[in-house]
């Protein structure tokens, strides 16, 4: 339809124009090569008077299905963290490549509608958009490197938020979980700071169009909700999983196992090598911690980090009394005078 001009993009209706770069085109086929659905397409059909022939528009979708053209015509190479990275089109099988073509895809057709119809239509649907949080601002700012990354670390982590009690469904679909993968980045790249949106926002354009530590980054947080999952259980669903409390806690793990430059030369906590030294043991501690926040125990033997979980938690010296303790938890030697400097 499109190479016989029955199907016309019209650019007019589009927030934005052009094609996706290769990093979310890669993404959108993965989501038809693994079957999930996408949000359906409009057109627009109308009597084209000059042909005396039937011609559509499309309205809503036009990267979309310019991307599934651009792959079919194999000038789309697949990228990123995904099985089909490095292929186009006819690298795939027989079957996958009957499976791509045989994809349904949602449309609506509207006929018997003026353009001043179809423009009222698309403004009453976005009347009721939700206004964008900053997580989602980030997201639809920038399109690069560092967005597809925290996407796929995201969508292997959500089943762990939702079943340890992090984050709702309807908060994952708000980009909270984006939000905290973004923030332990930084801690992996500063240590124990102080954040704001426009920090978080930093590294989306830092490495917008290069990302070349994605590989050691991803494993490095994916083996610690893994370390959490299956030796921590016990923390499922207490204070502990608290999305602040769960920041310090993977930077806590991913220091103890892998090494915090800044948490080394500013607080003198060298590596461990391993997450904990008795996983164990740790358990039990991290439980104590969470049940003291639990009922804000602040006058009992774990005072400073229950203060580090009130009020201002994203802040520098909140941060501090919680990892420091973390820290301890873990088996780390956590030398006095980081806790002094919080008094």
């Amino acid at each position: 339809m499109l190479d016989r001009k029955e199907l016309i993009v019209n650019k007019e209706y589009q927030r934005g124009s052009g094609l996706w770069p290769d990093g979310p085109g890669s993404y959108f086929i993965d989501t038809i090569l693994e079957g999930y659905p996408f949000p359906k397409i409009y057109m627009y059909e109308y009597i084209d008077r000059p042909s005396r022939g039937i011609r559509k528009e499309i309205v809503d979708g036009q990267q979309r299905i310019q991307t599934i053209v651009r792959f079919y015509r194999n000038e789309l190479r697949l990228r990123g963290d995904s099985k089909y990275d490095g292929r186009l089109f006819r690298d795939l099988d027989d079957e996958m490549q009957d499976h791509f073509l045989s994809y349904a895809v949602s449309a609506d057709i509207i006929r018997n509608a003026t353009r001043a119809d179809i423009l009222q239509m698309f403004r009453r649907m976005n009347a009721y958009t939700l206004p964008l949080n900053e997580a989602e601002k980030r997201h639809s700012s920038f399109q690069g490197t560092f967005k597809w990354f925290i996407n796929s670390t995201a969508d292997k982590l959500n089943e762990f938020f939702v079943e340890f009690g992090v984050f709702t469904n309807r908060q994952i679909v708000r980009m909270s979980d984006a939000e905290l993968i973004t923030d332990c980045v930084l801690a992996m790249e500063r240590g124990v700071i102080s954040t704001s949106p426009g920090d978080l926002r930093s590294v989306y354009r830092r490495y917008d169009d290069q990302f070349p530590y994605a590989d050691v980054y991803r494993v490095q947080i994916e083996q610690a909700f893994t370390f959490v999952a299956n030796e921590l259980e016990s923390l499922r669903g207490t204070h502990m999983m608290k999305p602040y409390a769960l920041h310090s806690l993977v930077t806590a793990l991913i220091h103890c196992r892998y090494g915090i430059e800044s948490i080394d030369q500013q607080w003198g906590v060298q590596t461990m090598g391993q997450f904990a030294i008795h996983p164990g043991r740790s358990s039990e501690a991290l439980l104590a911690l969470a049940q003291a926040h639990e009922v804000r125990e602040e006058d009992g033997p774990f005072g400073v980090y229950v203060w580090g979980c009130v009020a201002g938690t994203n802040r520098a010296p909140r941060r501090t009394a919680r990892v420091a303790a973390i820290l301890r938890a873990l088996g780390a030697v956590v030398p006095i005078e980081v806790d002094a400097d919080l008094a």
